[in-house]
């Protein structure tokens, strides 16, 4: 399966705790990262900034659902989830 056009959930939903391109920080659930563009694409993706934790996130069927609104409802529920207590 290849990323929906114009989804972007994972680069919104997902924290990134690694230092990126415009966010030295790393970046916290919820929060758009800065390397997406207008149109939700990653404009880092495929170079050596792209943090780990992007290129483990593999589209699939559950993960990204029939809707990007799925996809972020899915990702949102993963992150709660799997965040540190």
């Amino acid at each position: 399966m290849h990323c929906r056009p114009g989804c972007g959930a994972c680069c919104i939903a997902v924290s990134i705790s690694s230092s990126l391109p415009g966010m030295p920080d790393g970046k916290p659930a919820g929060v758009r990262c800065a390397n997406l563009t207008v149109d939700n694409a990653c404009m880092i993706h495929d170079t050596p900034e792209f943090p780990r934790v992007c290129a483990g996130l593999k589209p699939g069927r559950e993960m990204c659902g029939q809707t990007r609104e799925e996809a972020m409802a899915y990702l949102t529920d993963l992150e709660e989830k799997t965040k540190p207590h």
